[in-house]
């Protein structure tokens, strides 16, 4: 019995559309990187990028549990020396509604060519409108 594996002729992605009202950020994080890598499809190879596109609405209706708006800290650094900054979750989300799903969805994708590739599949908006209609994307429960 012979393996399969996928050349970039194989490659035929479509579009999903994810609302992210009420959802949990780690659990909606994870089913989209499922999708976006291409997991869910049997001709799933490691070193491609055969996952589809998924537009995500609704980000700033994701809720997170426990105490993780306070406790959750997002750090970044200026450049300079003692230029750490971090801002706690409640922060990031109301300054940027979208920044908080972006950042979990980076940090399950590899880290390099093959996850930057994947995470320009990603489409992340805060309302419920979204520019991509004419790509007649497919409503997915994550």
């Amino acid at each position: 019995m012979n393996t399969i594996v996928a050349k970039k002729k194989d490659i035929h992605p479509s579009w999903f559309i994810v609302d992210a009202s009420g959802k949990s950020l780690g659990r909606l994080a994870a089913g989209i990187v499922t999708i976006l890598r291409g997991k869910h499809k049997p001709l799933y190879t490691p070193h491609l990028n055969l996952g589809d596109k998924v537009i995500v609405v609704n980000a700033e209706k994701i809720r997170v549990t426990g105490n993780k708006a306070q406790d959750k800290i997002y750090y970044h650094h200026t450049g300079y020396p003692g230029g750490i900054k971090q801002e706690n979750y409640a922060k990031v989300a109301k300054r940027k509604p979208t920044f908080p799903l972006e950042q979990a969805i980076k940090g399950m994708l590899p880290h390099g060519p093959l996850g930057r590739e994947c995470f320009r599949n990603v489409k992340i908006y805060a309302g419920p409108d979204h520019p991509h209609q004419a790509q007649n994307p497919k409503a997915l429960e994550v």
